[in-house]
């Protein structure tokens, strides 16, 4: 699992206990299956008017992503660009065929079979600069869906709270005052559900995944820029020195402490 995210996790439990404990003397009035309805509700409604469908059964796989440990190996991938150039600049071609198959990064495999096909390098570099854009735009529309979650929580949980203070009023109307401060607690619980969720749920999942798509654009152009190298021509130590620079500013927002990434084995 995901160390920051099972951190957060954590402190969002403790939280919650510290608010029922000792928010009020009785945990089971912060309990209202009305108001819980009205904001869940709501919410996946608003949700499901918003997106079309087959991003909606995205949002199971997503959340496991969050809490899933996933490492990005950028030495592994610089190794794995540096060592195919070694074997380009041979002119060993089956050499690069044989190698190809085990390269672990798949947006490097295309690249590298592109110019072992002598495709032109700028139509190389167009099309892994739309690879790069569309899945950027994919993950950051996946990512939204969590914003606009976050959006609609309170937004229902404001509506509650609204039908709540109706029924308080026709209350007092009607003369009754001995349950008004029950009925202004049951207005306002929605409210609080609605921040919740947004807060401690919908939002902190949407930060994640945008800082994974961050973090694998890194990768990603960092690749390209080696087969732009590769294209060029350029020897495997400058292409290795080059493509570390490129990443070196990232390398503390993507080492979290784990376990480091397998190193790369040589390609023969």
């Amino acid at each position: 699992m995901n160390t920051s995210t099972l951190i957060g996790t954590i402190a969002s439990v403790l939280f919650m206990a510290v608010i029922l404990l000792f928010g009020a003397d009785d945990p089971s009035k912060f309990v209202d299956l009305p108001s819980i309805a009205i904001v869940v509700g709501g919410t996946l409604a608003a949700t499901f008017l918003s997106y079309p469908m087959r991003e909606i059964k995205r949002i199971f796989p997503m959340v496991a992503q969050v809490f899933r440990q996933e490492r990005l190996e950028t030495q592994h991938s610089i190794e794995e660009v540096v060592a195919l150039s070694r074997l380009w600049m041979r002119g060993d071609l089956q050499a690069v065929e044989r190698a190809l198959p085990q390269v672990s990064n798949p947006f490097l495999r295309t690249g590298v079979q592109l110019i072992i096909d002598r495709t032109p390098e700028d139509e190389i570099i167009d099309l892994l600069q739309w690879r790069i854009a569309h899945l950027r735009s994919r993950e950051m529309a996946e990512a939204s869906i969590f914003r606009g979650m976050a959006n609609y929580a309170p937004a229902f949980g404001m509506v509650g709270t609204l039908l709540g203070l109706i029924n308080l009023m026709d209350l007092v109307g009607a003369g009754d005052l001995s349950i008004i401060g029950s009925q202004l607690a049951v207005a306002l619980m929605t409210t609080l559900y609605g921040v919740l969720l947004a807060n401690l749920l919908f939002k902190p999942i949407a930060v994640k995944l945008e800082r994974r798509t961050e973090q694998r654009l890194v990768v990603m152009n960092m690749v390209l820029e080696g087969i732009s190298m590769m294209c060029a021509g350029r020897s495997p130590s400058l292409m290795r020195e080059t493509l570390k620079a490129f990443v070196a500013q990232f390398d503390d927002e993507m080492f979290d402490g784990g376990a480091p990434p397998p190193k790369a084995q040589p390609v023969r």
